[in-house]
């Protein structure tokens, strides 16, 4: 399925870079004939001794080349984040053995709310295996496991069934998390362990100069490397 789905991608992007590449050898070739062609125009002028060529046309045209360069740029751009991307969902789908529009849900919202995706899926991986329907014996609920409660302080007036939806439960629960990053001044093991016991209680036990570990935060950071590096927890 996996291999299926990369080579139905494959065929998709190669349209696309074709078109680029043709559009940027055409694009290429204009700016060597303008030049060549403006060359042509000083020598011409220097050996009839006239007035050197002002080139209003060549400047107007050397504009229109620079758009053309400039948006042929932003497009390649637009296209390797989009490879970036598709290469990423590809991996977290045959890593997690997940749908890849899932996949591409925790992904997109991830870097929605400003959390790394790598993060992301280990905290879902932990906190409910993939499973939307997930509930605990608290209540937490969705993907993310998020109680009712917290739920309504980001969007009050929120439904338990609403809360169910993967779309809302994602981006709640993120936007939790990064919340508590803010709050624990980047601790990430601090807002790990708050997103699972609650800020109140982890702060209690802080104040009692406790450890307020239990082994989730391990539990999702082990081996974690954020953006590909950086230090994690063995």
């Amino acid at each position: 399925m996996i291999g299926k789905l990369k080579t139905e991608k494959s065929r998709n992007r190669r349209p696309a870079t074709r078109t680029l590449m043709f559009r940027g050898a055409a694009v290429f070739a204009g700016a060597l004939l303008l030049v060549t062609a403006v060359g042509a125009l000083f020598a011409r002028s220097d050996s009839s001794g006239s007035a050197p060529y002002t080139g209003r046309l060549v400047v107007r045209e050397f504009s229109a080349l620079r758009n053309s360069l400039d948006e042929a740029s932003g497009e390649a751009e637009v296209l390797r984040l989009e490879l970036a991307r598709a290469n990423a969902v590809i991996e977290y789908s045959a890593r997690y053995q997940i749908p890849a529009d899932l996949a591409g849900l925790i992904y997109d919202t991830a870097l929605r709310a400003g959390i790394d995706p790598e993060l992301a899926f280990r905290l879902v991986k932990v906190e409910s295996n993939f499973d939307p329907k997930a509930t605990s014996p608290a209540g937490a609920v969705g993907l993310a496991q998020v109680l009712l409660r917290t739920a309504q302080f980001y969007e009050p007036g929120i439904t338990l069934e609403r809360l169910y939806d993967p779309a809302t439960n994602l981006w709640i629960g993120f936007r939790y998390l990064r919340d508590l990053l803010g709050t624990y001044q980047g601790n990430l093991r601090l807002a790990l362990l708050a997103y699972n016991r609650g800020p109140t209680k982890v702060n209690e036990l802080l104040q009692l100069a406790q450890d307020p570990a239990n082994g989730y935060a391990r539990s999702v950071m082990r081996g974690y490397r954020k953006g590909g590096g950086g230090e994690g927890l063995p």
